[in-house]
């Protein structure tokens, strides 16, 4: 399902100019192969299709032509069209710095020649790795198409005047691979995006955003299931709010799990009321994907639930970057997939609190993941590049 939040367009600033030109998207042949409907309803087949899970004759086919055809990604018919689009609006409207942002790492490959022609400093900015992106071995490639992707990711850290990354591991990870300068600036958040919410009196564990079934907690809804089983006024104030694209496979197993009506799947909302419902949590779920390069990942919602000032329960990996995230600031707590008791402790200590009308967790040091501050950030980097420091 494609999922478009006009609203937030309106954040863009009057001064910002914005160009537009044709491009040809072949997701259209992409969703057809794998039998997806565009615009599809709440509770999609798959959020994301590049994963471990089983997969048709025809699922497999879609990949292995993505991963092998479509390289380093379907939007990589950009390329040449926007290359000589900027390169003729580069020559009348010259720009101090070129950032370019990726996935999709395509982004990088219209930037690289522009950079190089017009003696521009480059940004290459990561919001995820490239091949040591957790979906990347489900692409299905040839030994070919790898090193292709191998040679293009080399040859974009290595042009670029600069490379940005999103997380300590990442950042790490890239400055074992090129002698480029490697900056942290992570994702972070907008503070004025938070307004005061009055609470509704649920016990709310909230996710929001994309929710994959290779993410699903299933011990946690096992916990949920055998408290509200012990514990008549738990079961009566708990909701399990769902808030944003979720596949079929995660509904079933809150279903499987005896809690369905627990729960209130919202659908995808406008980023507005998605802020609402976090505010409104007792408690903000952030299940990682079940895939060892994830232990890396700082998903952005992470720092939206930073600005809610509400207990997260991450599950995935603890000694991981967003575990180190959590415990830095306060936040809440990372728990590994398989261990109920940890988060049987977990969801007791909010339930307690809640009865209480307190919260355990009280946020430190978020300051720092504040789009103010971040900006502030992406612009010093810019300034040492104007100034060939």
């Amino acid at each position: 399902m494609l999922a478009v939040d006009e609203s937030l367009a309106a954040e863009i600033p009057q001064q910002a100019e914005v160009i537009k030109t044709h491009i040809f998207e072949p997701y259209e042949i992409y969703r057809k192969l794998l039998g997806k409907k565009k615009g599809g309803k709440n509770g999609a087949k798959e959020v994301n299709p590049i994963n471990a899970g089983p997969k048709s004759f025809a699922q497999k086919l879609a990949l292995f032509v993505r991963g092998n055809f479509f390289i380093p990604d379907p939007r990589c018919f950009w390329i040449g069209p926007s290359v000589k689009y900027l390169r003729h609006y580069l020559k009348e409207h010259p720009v101090d710095v070129i950032v370019s942002t990726g996935p999709p790492q395509s982004m990088h490959l219209i930037a690289m020649p522009l950079a190089k022609e017009f003696n521009i400093p480059w940004v290459a900015d990561f919001r995820d790795p490239w091949t040591k992106m957790f979906y990347f071995k489900h692409l299905g490639l040839t030994a070919f198409s790898r090193k292709r992707h191998e040679i293009l990711e080399k040859r974009v850290l290595d042009r670029a005047s600069a490379v940005v990354a999103v997380s300590p591991l990442v950042r790490d990870e890239f400055l074992q691979m090129t002698n480029t300068p490697v900056e942290l600036i992570t994702n972070g958040f907008d503070q004025s995006d938070f307004p005061g919410v009055e609470p509704d009196g649920f016990f709310n564990i909230t996710h929001t955003g994309l929710f994959a079934a290779d993410g699903i907690p299933d011990v946690l809804w096992k916990v949920l299931a055998e408290k509200a089983a012990a514990d008549q006024e738990f079961a009566r104030k708990l909701r399990i709010r769902l808030v944003g694209k979720t596949d079929r496979e995660v509904i079933q197993s809150i279903i499987d799990a005896g809690l369905e009506d627990k729960l209130i799947d919202l659908g995808y909302q406008a980023h507005k009321d998605a802020v609402i419902e976090q505010r409104r949590a007792s408690v903000l779920l952030l299940p990682l994907r079940k895939e060892p390069e994830y232990k890396a990942v700082l998903p952005g919602k992470l720092f939206e639930y930073l600005a809610a000032s509400h207990a997260i329960l991450g599950i995935g990996q603890s000694d991981g970057a967003m575990a180190a995230i959590l415990r830095e600031t306060h936040t809440g707590e990372t728990v590994e997939w398989n261990d109920k008791e940890a988060m049987r402790e977990f969801i007791d200590k909010l339930w307690k609190a809640f009865l209480v009308g307190e919260d355990p967790y009280k946020p430190e040091d978020i300051e720092r993941f504040s789009r103010n501050k971040l900006t502030a950030a992406m612009t010093a980097l810019f300034d040492k590049l104007l100034n060939n420091e």
